[in-house]
């Protein structure tokens, strides 16, 4: 698995032996940031149940600024940490303006500064029914103030979800058995209209 793009295209990234990580595949994350390429330079994005990093370091690598990244196993976080130090060798930049969380990822981290434009989530499979209509609640609750804020959530292509505070922009791959993403953009009323 290595980077699909960017100024780090190429670099390996490490995975924790066994089954605790399901990496985003690299045709995933190549037509997730095919479709949100005008939003990465300069965006802060937000890793949730990060694994390996992939999706974080992608945006990296494509001119995000910095960001947080977000995974509750330790011993994967440390795995993250090497990955960060790789893809930041090879672009030439230190990591002060990025940081593992090794945090539970159902509960967006508070008191993020500045806020991020770029979430990425992709949860274990089994839970997302379980705790994605919550953390999409508590998403659009954190990040009101951004003007508009992507959310990229991976999920089987079986799950459908309707939050009523976003709304599905785009639907990346197909068929019920295979992943797919979905493209969230906050559903709000324009400007004047209330």
């Amino acid at each position: 698995m290595r980077i699909t793009g960017g100024k780090a295209r190429g670099i390996p990234l490490l995975l924790p032996k066994g089954d605790a990580v399901r990496p985003a595949t690299d045709a995933m994350r190549q037509a997730v940031f095919s479709s949100i390429a005008s939003r990465v330079e300069g965006a802060w994005f937000l890793d949730l149940f990060a694994g390996s990093g992939a999706y974080g370091l992608e945006a990296l690598s494509r001119g995000a600024a910095g960001g947080w990244f977000v995974e509750k196993n330790a011993k994967t976080a440390a795995f993250i940490r090497q990955n960060v130090g790789a893809v930041c060798k090879s672009l030439g930049r230190g990591t002060h303006d990025l940081q593992v969380l090794a945090l539970d990822a159902t509960q967006p981290p508070a008191g993020l500064s500045p806020l991020p434009e770029l979430i990425f989530i992709d949860p274990p499979y089994d839970t997302i029914e379980t705790v994605g209509p919550a953390l999409l609640a508590q998403l659009a609750e954190l990040l009101a103030p951004v003007p508009d804020p992507v959310v990229a959530f991976e999920m089987p292509g079986a799950i459908t979800m309707t939050p009523p505070d976003w709304k599905l922009a785009r639907r990346l791959g197909q068929g019920a058995r295979q992943p797919t993403v979905c493209l969230f953009t906050a559903n709000r009323a324009p400007p004047g209209s209330g």
